[in-house]
């Protein structure tokens, strides 16, 4: 992991941001940005050593942002479905932020797999065509958001000299949630699983104990223009396999309901980010365990 820099990291609250954030904080002087909108969510970073700086991306002038900072790991993504907030959030304060903070070593932007246009249960290549592939998914704004914001940082990096990285997530999960926490409730709940019909649907789990790894790594491969990779677990896993399987953890049978609001296969092909980071080491059958357990103590497992 990286030491002794001044990190900043936005969206730090988040579900992914957190733990990267709370990891670096153990040697490094990090900063989160966030709009903090509960009084929890600034209580749990600051318990963990992170400065905490309120704003709004998309209207924040960043004057009580420090603009010394080494790294900055851009985790933000505001979807509220208004298309000029999300627009102004997600993709033109990306690129006021970044000249804010021109002078960093390195910019990090975390992206999606959801800015690819579906196709099938085929592994996406970074080359591969993009699109709008979440608008089924109740998120019209996700997708054409990201895209805008991964232009943004190219555009950014050229103009003000700033090595970058975008990354491109796949379906990230561990103790602090993710969209497989949200099935392992659904579960409990005895409700059915909405799935795309064209299945199986294929996603790339990546736990947290990889992702957290992958960042110091990632940073050290920016340059300009920025570089790309995808960003998963090395093996695909489709959601009826892994709601099958805490299932059997917990003792319930999973019912699928196979309707076209289901967000379609997004699997990663991981062969550029292999040869940036290496491949992951946490088996998605240990991590699906170990989440359940984290998140429900209470409950014995079956397997």
């Amino acid at each position: 992991m990286l030491a002794n820099e001044k990190i900043l990291v936005t969206g730090a609250a988040g579900q992914v941001a957190f733990p990267v954030a709370r990891e670096l904080a153990r040697q490094n002087q990090v900063c989160g940005f966030a709009r903090f909108s509960k009084g929890s969510d600034r209580a749990r970073l600051e318990a963990a050593g992170i400065e905490c700086i309120q704003g709004d991306l998309a209207t924040d002038t960043f004057a009580r942002v420090p603009d010394d900072f080494t790294y900055v790991l851009n985790f933000a993504y505001v979807t509220t479905g208004d298309f000029d907030y999300d627009l102004a959030a997600n993709a033109e304060g990306v690129a006021r932020l970044m000249y804010h903070c021109r002078r960093a070593k390195a910019w990090f932007q975390c992206s999606t797999l959801g800015v690819y246009a579906y196709a099938g249960q085929r592994a996406l290549k970074e080359s591969d065509a993009l699109g709008d592939s979440h608008r089924s998914f109740l998120t019209p704004t996700y997708s054409i958001a990201k895209i805008a914001a991964e232009v943004m940082v190219r555009f950014g990096a050229r103009q003000w000299n700033v090595p970058s990285t975008i990354a491109r997530l796949g379906v990230a999960y561990g103790n602090n949630g993710g969209w497989p926490a949200f099935h392992l409730e659904m579960l409990l709940a005895r409700q059915p699983i909405p799935v795309h019909p064209d299945r199986p649907n294929m996603f790339s789990p990546l736990h947290e104990d990889d992702y957290i790894g992958h960042v110091p790594k990632f940073l050290a491969a920016a340059a300009i223009p920025p570089t790309v990779t995808n960003w998963g677990g090395s093996v695909g896993v489709s959601i009826e396999d892994w709601c099958t399987y805490m299932g059997q953890l917990i003792g319930v049978e999973p019912r699928f309901e196979y309707t076209e609001m289901g967000l379609a296969s997004t699997m990663a092909d991981p062969t550029r980010m292999h040869q940036l980071v290496g491949p992951t080491t946490v088996d998605w059958r240990d991590g699906m365990r170990r989440m359940t357990q984290a998140r429900h103590p209470e409950l014995p497992l079956r397997l």
